[in-house]
């Protein structure tokens, strides 16, 4: 008797423990959007976009670190406060970090980083600041750095009741967690644009399939991003050149559509490069190759869908990256509400 009873103990154990959910969702959990430009002015196309699907957080980027000619980390890209922040939604400062940065080691800079976002939350008049996040691609090699430069950061902002979170990368999902409040997966940008024959590399289901497994034992609280952007890559041959800036590839002096999304470059023009600190200009010679890609919205929903299969509530909150006109328009109102709202 004394063995049935243990065997029903030890069964019911498994049972529940099998049924219970894997990983916690985030707290206060809201509908969000990514604002990622170096100045913010808001369209009206952007404002009815944030009122109608009920927006209620936006992460902001304050500004980028980087690397000086003195290998010292320092603030670079400030945005630029041209518009009013919307009052009813909750804004969070989030500050993108190049990983090179953790090799001098950026202990130092912490209590300049928090001063230098509650000095702008006060001069621009963005009040009620709960959170600060950090973006950073960090590596096993600059981990430990990295941990450290968090906990400094979470504990300054303890002293004025702010949390902080961190965006995480699919391939981070196999390390230790980092020390913040919650984390973000980032689910775009998953595959290598470097190969012109790649299937599309903002998303495709197939490469996010093999982090999954890592997804339920998570131990830190997760929500997820999705993207809503398309690229326009350019390629000389089968060699990934740049990503170019809302081309106009209509224009039939310069670009000769040869299939759905993929165009030739038939006269040799150079482009004003908005998105490089690096180079003026993007050199496009005849004969080049611009492939335009986009997630289809529905493989949008089933990476949501896998993700919600493998941890429950990582899609309570769901962060749309980015609040961009020109992205907006990638997908119908009906598709982002299947993303924020299934």
């Amino acid at each position: 008797m004394r063995n049935i009873i243990t065997y029903i103990l030890l069964l019911l154990a498994f049972v529940i423990t099998s049924c219970k959910p894997a990983g916690k969702p985030v707290a206060d959990p809201k509908p969000g959007v990514y604002y990622w430009r170096t100045s913010l002015r808001l369209d009206p196309a952007e404002r009815a976009f944030l009122q109608e699907h009920k927006v209620g957080k936006m992460y902001v980027r304050y500004f980028d670190v980087v690397l000086d000619g003195n290998e010292q980390p320092v603030p670079n890209a400030t945005i630029s406060f041209q518009d009013s922040v919307p009052q009813d939604i909750e804004i969070i400062p989030t500050i993108f970090i190049v990983n090179n940065c953790m090799k001098p080691g950026i202990d130092s800079i912490a209590p300049l980083l928090v001063q230098r976002v509650l000095q702008m939350n006060e001069t621009h008049d963005i009040n009620g600041v709960k959170e600060l996040q950090i973006d950073c691609d960090w590596t096993a090699g600059t981990q430990a750095t990295y941990f450290a430069f968090l906990a400094q950061v979470r504990q300054l902002l303890a002293k004025h009741g702010m949390r902080l979170s961190a965006t995480i990368r699919l391939h981070q999902l196999a390390m230790e967690a980092p020390p913040v409040d919650y984390g973000v997966l980032m689910m775009y940008n998953t595959g290598d644009l470097k190969n012109s024959k790649q299937r599309n590399p903002i998303l495709d289901k197939r490469d996010v399939q093999p982090y999954l497994k890592n997804l339920a034992g998570y131990t830190l609280p997760l929500c997820a991003a999705y993207p809503n952007f398309g690229w326009q890559l350019l390629y000389t041959g089968d060699k990934f050149r740049d990503i170019l800036y809302s081309e106009d590839l209509s224009d039939t002096t310069l670009y000769r559509k040869v299939s759905e999304g993929k165009y030739l470059v038939v006269s040799s023009i150079d482009l004003p490069n908005y998105l490089s600190s690096n180079s003026t200009y993007t050199y496009l010679n005849a004969g080049d190759t611009v492939i335009v890609v986009k997630p289809e919205a529905e493989t949008l929903v089933e990476v949501h869908e896998a993700l919600s299969h493998e941890r429950p509530g990582i899609n309570d909150q769901v962060i749309i990256y980015s609040l961009n006109k020109s992205s907006i328009n990638n997908y119908t109102p009906s598709d982002y509400e299947k993303i924020y709202r299934p």
